[in-house]
């Protein structure tokens, strides 16, 4: 029986999401380098019990469309810049894995052949079959679309059991917990719910993608050590996003 049978692991193939500014550590700014070999050595701990695990992280660290398009550039353009942020962090990511002796691949829907691969569904499949991790990158390869929808789209193409959307907070709360002390936590909550509410998981095209494909989504906290091994192993405290 292989690790990833193993009962102690709820799911064998999973995708984390997580945002740019997860990688910022206390900067303003940018990559923090021990911030993002700390998630690095997250992620490891569960690739080691087995886990086939594909990696989405957004660009806001660095540039995000969606505010260059309000300071009055060009939306499409803003879009692109900020798909290439998101390669930046990629990269930095897989360098901090590497160095821990997990084996990664960088998948990037734009080509660029010199620094990562192009998104061939079969192919991607198969590094993970090899227990590779493979980090997707540069969004959809579309304007108008976030990498929370690219996230729940390559969930979905990857057979992934579940998304795993890692965040400041233990959870999905009817209200920001850190404004508001009565702020409650749902520990199971419906696609429907978070969109009637706005409650702001991710977006709507990504939380409806997940809803039609009945792809869970579990919203935990990064800065808590150990809580992405935790929930795998069927501790923890987080919120699930069901149907």
């Amino acid at each position: 029986m292989s690790d990833a049978d193993d009962p102690k692991t709820t799911f064998s193939r999973v995708l984390l999401k997580i945002s740019g500014e997860a990688l910022m550590g206390d900067l303003g700014f940018g990559l923090h380098p021990p911030t993002v070999e700390r998630i690095a050595r997250e992620v490891k701990t569960v690739h080691d019990m087995g886990v086939e695990i594909c990696m989405v992280i957004g660009g806001g660290n660095i540039f995000r469309g969606l505010q260059g398009s309000a300071q009055g550039m060009e939306r499409t353009t803003a879009d692109y810049m900020g798909m290439l942020a998101t390669v930046m962090n990629a990269l930095a990511m897989q360098s901090a894995l590497e160095k821990l002796g997990v084996f990664c691949r960088v998948i990037s829907a734009i080509r660029m052949d010199e620094v990562a691969e192009p998104y061939i569904r079969r192919r991607a499949v198969r590094h993970l079959e090899k227990k590779r991790v493979c980090i997707f990158a540069a969004g959809t390869g579309n304007p108008y679309f976030t990498t929370d929808t690219a996230a729940t789209l390559r969930a979905n193409e990857m057979a992934c059991e579940a998304i795993f959307k890692g965040t400041k907070v233990d959870g999905v709360y009817d209200k920001d917990p850190v404004k508001h002390a009565d702020a409650k936590r749902y520990d199971r909550i419906s696609y429907d719910e978070v969109l009637a509410k706005h409650l702001g998981v991710m977006d709507a095209s990504a939380i409806a993608l997940a809803r039609d494909n009945n792809l869970p989504i579990i919203v935990f906290s990064l800065d808590e050590p150990g809580g992405f091994k935790g929930i795998l192993a069927g501790d923890g405290t987080y919120t699930t996003v069901h149907g």
